[in-house]
C-alpha cells in the first residue's frame, strides 16, 4: 500500500485500512521520524465522523465501531510517543549532528527543543496539538533525559486529550449534524487543519523575528567595534 499517496486523503486511508491503518498512522506520527508529514488531526476527526450514526448513510454503508476506535487510537498515540522517547534516549545528542534527509530535518528537532525550553514537561501535552512538533517532542524528551515516570504521565494525558478528544469531537458532531453531514464535513475538516497549523505558524514567525533581531544586534555590535577601532588613537 502506498502510504505517501494515501496521506493526502484521510477518507481513503480509513476506507483502505480501517481502524488498524488509522492506528498505524497515529503511532507513526506520534514518535517516528517518518511520521511528521501524516494528517493526524484530520484523520482522527474524520475517523470519529465515520463512526457516528450518520456515517453509514454518508459513506455508502461504511462505518467504524467507536468502541473499538477510541481505545485503539489512544493506545497507538501513547505507544508512538513511548517509542520516540526510547529512540531519543538511546541516540542522544547525535541527533543534532545528523544530516538532513527526506524524513529528517534538524529544524524540526530544534523547534521541539524550543518548545521544551518554553513549556518544560507540559510540552508533551501541548505538542500533541502542534503538527511536526508532536513527532519530535518525545524524541527531544528522551535526548534530554526527562524522567521516564514524568514522561509517561504527560504522555498518557496528552494522548488521551488529543487522540480521544479529537475523535470524539468528530463522533459527536457527526451525530449532531446527521443527514446534513455532507454540507459541513469538508469545512469542518478544513477548520481542524487550519487550527492545527496556527501554533507552528506563530512559532515560525517568532523564530524568524528572533533571528532577524539577533542578526541586527550582531550588525550593530560589529559596527560599534569598527567605529571604536577607527576612533582609537594610533601608536
Amino acid at each position: 500500500m502506498d502510504l505517501a499517496a494515501l496521506s493526502l486523503d484521510p477518507e481513503q486511508i480509513i476506507r483502505s485500512g480501517g481502524v488498524l491503518l488509522v492506528a498505524a498512522i497515529i503511532f507513526a506520527e506520534s514518535g517516528l521520524l517518518i511520521g511528521f508529514f501524516l494528517p493526524g488531526d484530520s484523520l482522527l476527526f474524520l475517523a470519529g465522523v465515520m463512526a457516528s450514526s450518520a456515517a453509514a448513510a454518508r459513506f455508502d454503508g461504511f462505518q467504524l465501531n467507536i468502541y473499538v476506535l477510541i481505545p485503539v487510537v489512544f493506545v497507538a498515540a501513547v505507544a508512538g510517543d513511548q517509542v520516540g522517547y526510547v529512540f531519543g534516549n538511546r541516540v542522544g545528542p547525535r541527533m543534532f549532528t545528523r544530516e538532513d534527509s527526506r524524513f529528517f530535518h534538524k529544524d524540526h528537532l530544534v523547534r521541539a527543543e524550543h518548545f521544551f525550553e518554553k513549556y518544560g514537561s507540559k510540552t508533551i501535552v501541548i505538542a500533541r496539538f502542534v503538527p511536526i512538533v508532536r513527532t519530535f517532542a518525545p524524541i527531544v524528551a528522551g535526548i534530554g533525559s526527562m524522567r521516564y515516570r514524568t514522561f509517561v504521565l504527560y504522555n498518557v494525558v496528552g494522548g488521551f486529550l488529543w487522540a480521544v478528544g479529537i475523535t470524539l469531537l468528530g463522533y459527536f458532531l457527526g451525530d449532531a449534524i446527521g443527514d446534513d453531514i455532507d454540507k459541513y464535513l469538508l469545512p469542518l475538516i478544513a477548520l481542524i487543519v487550519a487550527i492545527s497549523l496556527v501554533p507552528p505558524a506563530v512559532e515560525f514567525v517568532k523564530h524568524r523575528r528572533e533571528k532577524k533581531m539577533q542578526a541586527q544586534e550582531g550588525d550593530t555590535s560589529a559596527a560599534g567595534e569598527t567605529s571604536a577601532e577607527e576612533t582609537a588613537p594610533k601608536a
